[in-house]
């Protein structure tokens, strides 16, 4: 069929043919991206095995390595690059031997450090022993310290933590209940509270001012008969006073039933201690001895 112009009346057939042909797209020009099944599996293989890269450098044991989540996975990650600003390896002294399981196990609670914003930069191993709860399982609850404290104490521990950052190489200590496995808490009755005994140091390394970091002791203060023997040292307290009832001395170990330091209490009251509702007992007990 030949079409003729409606104003010359000239056959356009001929002219139509040298128009310009819609080509074919080049093999390797880009297309409009559309998603699909088969696309979104190969973004899920490719986050698996970066994953699967990143967890193969985590200083663990390849048994624990294969019970980790994806999210145990980040927060252990996460909680490594902290650990590397803080003390990086170039700048660090040539290391000692590692802290094992039997040093662990001879202290009386677990290690913990923090960034100067409180995030989570290490926790010893033993804690598990503590709060029934191991480093992973703490760290997927969140990654500061405020994550594993009950959240009616945040507050208080915050200002302490802001009070010893002002001040470096001051020592603080404060009490809170943390967080603890549902296993410890059915046998327990709740949360455990710890005492916390720490300062913040300053760390070496190129960058100026030095880095600071919170190194701290957490330490039970109730005992349980799991926790070691039954006649173990720390079960219970004891401490002299004055007719008085003011303190003279006092054992260590009453940190962990008081979370007061012995040289806090030297030249305080026993009855400071006490519940008001408790004072006329323990009043008429004292006149007895």
């Amino acid at each position: 069929m030949t079409i003729f112009c409606s104003h010359c009346l000239r056959p356009l057939q001929a002219e139509m043919s040298h128009l310009p042909r819609r080509g074919k797209q080049a093999p390797g020009a880009s297309r409009p991206f559309r998603s699909t099944k088969s696309a979104s599996k190969a973004r899920r293989d490719q986050i698996n095995v970066e994953l699967q890269a990143l967890r193969s450098l985590l200083p663990i044991s390849a048994q624990e390595k294969e019970r980790l989540s994806y999210l145990h996975t980040m927060a252990l990650v996460c909680l490594q690059l902290r650990g590397a600003q803080l003390f990086p390896p170039a700048s660090a002294p040539p290391a000692g031997p590692a802290l094992g399981t039997e040093l662990l196990s001879l202290l009386p609670g677990f290690l913990l450090v923090l960034s100067a914003s409180g995030k989570l930069v290490y926790i010893s191993e033993n804690v598990a022993q503590v709060l029934g709860l191991s480093m992973v399982e703490l760290l997927a609850r969140g990654d500061t310290v405020f994550d594993i404290l009950d959240g009616g104490a945040r507050e208080e521990v915050r200002k302490k933590l802001l009070l010893a950052r002002e001040d470096p190489g001051r020592e603080v200590t404060f009490v809170s209940e943390m967080c603890t496995s549902k296993a410890f808490r059915v046998q327990h009755g709740g949360n455990r509270a710890v005492a916390v005994r720490g300062r913040f140091t300053a760390l070496h390394g190129p960058a100026c001012p030095p880095p600071t970091a919170f190194l701290a002791l957490c330490t039970p203060v109730a005992r349980f008969p799991a926790d070691g023997d039954a006649g173990s040292q720390d079960d219970v307290f004891q401490s002299t006073h004055l007719l008085d009832m003011t303190f003279t001395d006092v054992t260590e170990s009453v940190t962990y039933h008081l979370g007061y330091r012995r040289e806090q209490l030297m030249g305080h009251s026993w009855y400071s201690l006490l519940h008001p509702e408790d004072t006329e007992r323990a009043a008429a007990q004292h006149r007895a001895v």
